[in-house]
């Protein structure tokens, strides 16, 4: 199984994470909540970066790249671990709708 370190915290491929952003606009700050899947991880060592698929408002799929050492990442949360993800990038659920894009 894929896996990577956030801190303490090990996140796995299919597993539901919030993943905390600071976002900058103009002179103020503020932390914006992205919940979604994880439907990547690429790269290794400092250039390694992940995936985060949700489904958003009138059933349409939104994805999210960071690099993982990224400054803006305040926290990734994992909600729910994966449970028999038996591939390394989950492409295919750009592909399915309803319940089966959010059952892994």
């Amino acid at each position: 199984m894929i896996s990577a370190n956030f801190g303490e915290q090990v996140i796995h491929i299919g597993d539901m994470v919030r993943v905390h952003s600071k976002v900058v606009e103009g002179e103020k700050s503020r932390i914006q909540v992205f919940e979604g899947m994880l439907i990547s991880l690429r790269g290794r060592g400092e250039n390694k970066t992940f995936t985060v698929r949700r489904i958003g408002a009138g059933g349409i799929g939104v994805e999210r790249t960071w690099p993982l050492n990224s400054n803006s990442l305040v926290k990734i949360e994992v909600k729910k671990k994966a449970t028999k993800v038996r591939r390394s990038k989950l492409y295919y659920l750009r592909g399915v709708s309803g319940r089966e894009a959010v059952r892994v």
